[in-house]
């Protein structure tokens, strides 16, 4: 049975020690990306940074969130970003913005797989399949590193101060902003065929949609797993088998992946839908009890 506890701590203090701790961590993250050629060492720094804040908060560490909550839940998160991803390619690619399918990154999957007799359709189909599980799989720990702090840790302080739209805003702005250097210093982002700001804001707007998704399932649940769930389905989908899969055009990059503007379109109608819900079923600050263990 599990028992109701809610931080004493002020969560002012418990915010800020934990924004704090991230700003530091990420420079470091940041310099690991440049000697190690990779960015999980700046994804797990998030969680690090919400654990090192309960331990000197003295926050108790159960209180993240690790239940792992509805089974129909977790599947609306994992099936989710693959429905609106597979909205907005198919939208791209019946309207000629872009082309389906990149028969060079076939080819190069047939060599990669050295599976050089297979058709392009097999091809395919398996790299849908190992996209969907393995690809998936392989991406749990750095999304759980991120969605500890935002989702364990932040989203619950947050809702003892304001209402869910307002957990939900701020948490997303947030976590765009933790993106934004990257993006600006060219680690994380589309070509320079569209102009820096449009990428910004159609990344901004992207990831503040993904947020009040997130954080209703968060409010739902009591768990942080439909959200790494979701984070881990959004990146694979559209990374790894969306994006690759798409021949880019002249003004493709207008519409493409989370610095173009069908994902984020789309996503704003999922917003909308879950905010509306969201603001019904949790009025007021403080709504559900999150820090429960």
């Amino acid at each position: 049975m599990s028992v109701s506890i809610r931080a004493s701590q002020s969560p002012v203090r418990v915010i800020t020690v934990f924004l704090v701790l991230t700003a530091i961590l990420y420079a470091a993250g940041v310099w690991l990306i440049f000697r190690l050629g990779s960015a999980t060492p700046l994804m797990l720094s998030v969680g690090l940074a919400a654990i090192v804040t309960c331990l000197v908060v003295r926050k108790d560490l159960r209180t993240l969130g690790w239940h792992w909550g509805s089974w129909r839940i977790q599947w609306q998160s994992y099936l989710l970003p693959l429905c609106y991803s597979a909205l907005a390619y198919g939208f791209i690619w019946v309207f000629g913005i872009g082309g389906w399918y990149e028969v060079d990154f076939v080819s190069a999957l047939k060599e990669d797989y050295n599976l050089t007799a297979w058709s392009d359709t097999a091809v395919i189909l398996l790299r849908f399949l190992l996209t969907a599980t393995v690809s998936f799989l392989l991406l749990l720990p750095s999304v759980l590193g991120e969605e500890i702090g935002w989702r364990g840790l932040l989203v619950p302080e947050l809702s003892r101060l304001m209402s869910f739209a307002g957990v939900s805003l701020v948490s997303g702005l947030l976590w765009a902003i933790w993106h934004w250097p990257l993006i600006f210093m060219g680690l994380y982002g589309a070509s320079d065929a569209t102009p820096i700001f449009y990428q910004l804001a159609c990344f901004t707007l992207c990831i503040m949609c993904m947020s009040v998704v997130i954080t209703y399932f968060r409010f739902k649940t009591g768990s942080l797993w439909p959200a790494v769930v979701l984070h881990m389905s959004h990146n694979v989908f559209l990374q790894k088998f969306f994006g690759p899969m798409t021949s880019e055009y002249a003004g493709s990059a207008w519409f493409l992946g989370e610095f173009g503007i069908a994902v984020p379109a789309i996503l704003m109608v999922l917003a909308l839908y879950y905010g509306s819900l969201g603001c019904r079923e949790f009025r007021g600050p403080k709504g559900p009890n999150l820090e429960s263990v």
